[in-house]
């Protein structure tokens, strides 16, 4: 009886030690997440608060709080339909080179959270083309949202591109010509905003094997290989994330989000055992500083 009790005793410490590690681990990512959040959308997040229920939200410029994790299980798809900011910041974004479609279901940057990009580009069709500005992108004006440094992003990234394109034609022949930017419409197949209705996505050159749906995994992979690895650095260098780095291929798309690149940058190679949650982060600079210390009172 004796053996049964310490052997009982001994599982119950390892199961609780796992609980406690587990719930650490979650609590770092989720500073490290909301931190990378307030210094992408610098104007626009304000405080992170927690509510008697355990609940943590972001606050917004407005007001409007919006949650981060619904602390529900779901499946891809509820995921991607139903997306909390535990859900859209849940999968590294791989910065530099790949060399073959991802992994089933690993999209890292294609899920969104609407209220969040409702609070940042417009909450409405209405409001999103009073963001719209023309913007220069040498051969070709389009629209695109000038909230948060969008289009001043993507004027910096193809200025970059078309200087480095005159001695590549194979960069050239990527980026031109563009397929568009601005088109308020819904994703294909879904009753979910496309990025291009918030004007933040621009697809460059179509080629056939571009999409997931329009060819084979192999073709796709094919096509990853010879994309011209300047134009996705130079895009990520400037906030954008490649559709090309999700397993629902879209290597013609280019969409403007800082919080899933600053991650990546900051935290994508860490470990979580780190002195202080912040770690890798520019936490030298005040404005940061300022973020943490919001983030740590909100928590507490």
């Amino acid at each position: 009886m004796k053996k049964i009790i310490l052997i009982l005793l001994v599982i119950f410490i390892l199961t609780n030690s796992v609980k406690a590690e587990e719930s650490k681990d979650y609590t770092v990512k989720m500073k490290q997440d909301l931190l990378c959040i307030m210094m992408a959308y610098p104007e626009y997040v304000k405080n992170v608060i927690k509510d008697d229920n355990g609940y943590v939200y972001i606050i917004m410029k407005s007001g409007r709080k919006i949650l981060y994790d619904d602390k529900r299980e779901k499946s891809f798809d509820e995921k991607l339909f139903n997306t909390d900011i535990q859900d859209m910041m849940e999968q590294f974004y791989p910065l530099g080179s790949i060399d073959k479609v991802m992994d089933k279901d690993s999209d890292p940057g294609r899920f969104r959270v609407y209220p969040l990009l409702e609070e940042v580009y417009g909450g409405s069709r209405n409001e999103i083309e009073k963001n719209l500005v023309i913007t220069n992108l040498v051969y070709r004006n389009l629209q695109f949202n000038k909230n948060n440094k969008a289009s001043d992003c993507l004027e910096n990234a193809i200025k970059e591109l078309v200087s480095i394109s005159k001695n590549s034609g194979n960069i050239a022949t990527a980026l031109f010509p563009y397929s568009g930017t601005y088109n308020y419409r819904n994703i294909s197949g879904t009753n979910l905003k496309s990025p291009h209705s918030f004007a933040i996505a621009i697809d460059l050159a179509r080629d056939r094997r571009d999409y997931w749906k329009w060819t084979t995994e192999k073709e796709g992979t094919s096509r990853i290989k010879s994309y011209p690895k300047e134009i996705v650095d130079v895009f990520e260098k400037n906030n954008f994330v490649w559709g090309g780095k999700w397993s629902h291929f879209d290597i013609l798309h280019f969409e403007y989000r800082p919080e899933i690149v600053l991650k990546s940058k900051y935290y994508g190679s860490r470990k979580n055992s780190l002195n202080k949650w912040y770690d890798g982060a520019p936490y030298d600079n005040n404005i940061v500083k300022g973020y943490i210390n919001r983030i740590n009172n909100g928590l507490n």
